[in-house]
């Protein structure tokens, strides 16, 4: 998405304002240092078919939805709502974000709440419940449909008209799990809290970042960064609540540096509704941080937006951040010289140059599964047969106790139809119970050493940022004995 004076994300400035730290667009005001751009890669691709059905639609993401005009219009002709039906839609939306105002989930004073699986699942079915309950069953469906819609491919969906995510495209998701890129962009790994730049097919560097909410969860889909905007403004919108924040007032801008701008001295738009960008607290890298945003530490946007440039062939070197950074008040855009997809995937099962990483399913898209693990281990052109005894154990065990509803028992019997690379037909036996450390209900990963498997798959994180200005710690690893 080419950068605007005013742009869609006036959807996103609801929630984002409110709690302080979120992410969006605003009236920025900023003039571009133009450079000649290569064409736009694709939005979609036709495994987002799928990936659309299975994007959260919360109260909270359907209240920023409603406040852009473009939307509302849209939802209003393509579900032929009532008047008084989209403000129901809009009344239930405004309250559950009041009530999310009321809990403080994000904020300077704001403790991280929990990181359980069961948060995200509720979200969603409290919003299906209320939607379904105001509109009925038939118009929900279309609503749910059109949001996610949007929510995957921006803008886009909106100017075409058309299910975007479900149109074949090429640049796009890998067409199998683990998929390592050729080119140049940035892969967001959404449940690894990871984010890696790569160059010509070389990853070059990577960063923890903070993710959305389970209320607001990032979108999943190829973007496109296109533009690096210095000094981004902040405009508190025309919403009742503002009325009661200290020091802020509708419609008057809120300059880079400020404690009120939640969006950090850089911001990298990524098409609606989602934003790159930095001040973030270093507490809230590698958790829940933002709402549909990738965000980072202002160490590291800085960091993040030099190496972004050199990977797309523009010059940006230290000295000109600052003399970008210098003054506050005047917001700049520095125009890529090439356009660099930003792919954000939702993979929780990742094979790592021989070890396999199995992250928690923090949107609750029930990905943790035998069959999603058989995929990723078949990609990388191994199998779950092909493993020891002692390994199948370990990572059962892991991938039941990181799965959406983990099972008592800790070891978890592969379906009847599995085929193992024999060819004969029969199943993995019950894998027998491990001596390793039990893993905790809120453990984020689990990393098994597989000694069969030596080369191959997604690659380690390279130079991993991690906010701190420190060399990353080395997972803990469990290896077969």
């Amino acid at each position: 998405m080419t950068t605007k004076r005013i742009t869609t994300l006036g959807l996103f400035i609801t929630l984002a304002s409110f709690f302080a730290a979120a992410c969006m667009q605003p009236q920025s005001g900023n003039t571009p240092i133009a450079n000649t751009a290569s064409p736009s890669p694709s939005a979609t691709s036709p495994a987002l078919s799928a990936v659309s059905k299975a994007v959260p639609v919360t109260l909270p993401v359907l209240d920023a939805l409603l406040a852009d005009d473009a939307f509302r219009t849209n939802l209003k002709a393509r579900v032929e709502l009532s008047e008084d039906q989209l403000a129901q839609l809009q009344k239930i939306a405004a309250e559950e974000v009041a009530k999310l105002r009321q809990q403080n989930t994000e904020g300077p004073n704001a403790q991280t709440p929990p990181e359980n699986d069961s948060q995200a699942q509720l979200s969603r079915e409290r919003a299906a419940e209320a939607i379904r309950g105001a509109i009925g069953e038939q118009k929900a469906e279309q609503v749910f449909a059109l949001s996610r819609d949007y929510w995957v491919s921006g803008e886009q969906s909106l100017k075409t008209g058309k299910d975007t995510a479900s149109q074949p495209t090429p640049e796009s998701l890998p067409a199998s799990p683990n998929g390592v890129p050729k080119d140049t962009r940035v892969v967001v790994n959404i449940p690894a809290f990871r984010m890696d730049v790569f160059k010509d097919g070389t990853l070059v560097k990577s960063y923890k970042v903070g993710i959305g909410y389970p209320e607001f969860p990032l979108p999943t889909g190829v973007r496109k960064a296109e533009t690096i905007i210095f000094n981004p403004t902040w405009t508190p919108p025309d919403e009742p609540w503002v009325t009661h924040m200290k020091n802020v007032s509708v419609g008057e801008k809120v300059p880079a540096g400020s404690k009120l701008n939640p969006l950090g001295p850089i911001k990298i738009p990524i098409g609606a509704p989602s934003l790159i960008h930095g001040g973030k607290s270093l507490a809230k890298i590698g958790t829940f941080a933002s709402h549909g945003c990738v965000g980072l530490t202002t160490p590291q946007v800085r960091d993040f937006a030099k190496v972004l440039a050199d990977a797309s062939g523009t010059e940006l070197s230290d000295q000109r951040i600052q003399a970008f950074l210098k003054d506050p008040t005047k917001t700049q855009g520095l125009k890529l010289r090439q356009t660099v997809p930003v792919e954000l995937r939702y993979e929780t099962i990742v094979l790592e140059d021989g070890k396999l990483h199995i992250y928690r399913d923090v949107y609750a898209q029930d990905t943790n599964t035998e069959e999603n693990l058989r995929a990723v281990l078949q990609a990388n052109g191994t199998s779950l047969e092909a493993l020891s005894e002692e390994e199948r154990a370990q990572v059962l065990e892991a991938l039941n106790a990181m799965s959406l509803h983990p099972k008592k028992t800790a070891a978890v019997k592969p379906s009847a139809s599995a085929t193992p690379a024999t060819g004969k037909d029969k199943t993995v036996a019950k894998a027998p119970p491990t001596k390793t450390r039990p893993i905790g209900k809120n453990q984020k990963e689990v990393v098994i050493e597989l000694t069969g498997v030596t080369a191959g798959g997604y690659p380690a994180a390279v130079n991993l940022d991690v906010g701190t200005g420190k060399p990353a710690p080395t997972p803990k690893t469990v290896a077969a004995k």
